[in-house]
């Protein structure tokens, strides 16, 4: 199964241990993580602007961690994928398509209105809860 994190997940992941980070650990060992262009361009933006200390982990973390690239159109035609609430995540459910995976996890709560039969959208704990056996 292909799974995309979107940034929010990344960032929990990477710079704060606890539960995600143990959950993100999880799923990479056992589902094929995918992260695209417009993700990994948020993720390190978000780290240089709020967690600037935190630079160097944010780098090795995407250095070390396991996953798929996949591609951010720099265009994306209006209308050639489902609304979304917030405009600036369009890119981000665009490549989820594009990229064909089976679930997006994300905590950023304009997907969840988003009506799309795949990829899946999904929270962490929804996902933890229905594929990963504790």
């Amino acid at each position: 199964m292909r799974i995309m994190l979107d940034t929010n997940v990344l960032i929990s992941a990477s710079l704060f241990s606890g539960k995600v980070a143990d959950i993100v650990d999880r799923i990479s060992d056992d589902y094929q993580i995918v992260i695209s262009r417009i993700i990994k361009e948020e993720y390190m933006n978000t780290v240089i602007k709020k967690f600037p200390k935190k630079i160097n982990i944010a780098e090795d973390f995407l250095r070390e961690f396991t996953y798929t690239f996949a591609d951010t159109p720099k265009t994306i035609k209006e209308g050639a994928f489902p609304s979304i609430r917030d405009p600036k995540d369009y890119p981000i459910l665009a490549s989820a398509i594009i990229a064909d995976v089976d679930i997006l996890i994300t905590g950023d709560k304009d997907f969840s209105e988003v009506q799309i039969k795949s990829p899946k959208i999904m929270t962490l704990t929804e996902f933890s809860e229905k594929y990963i056996l504790c």
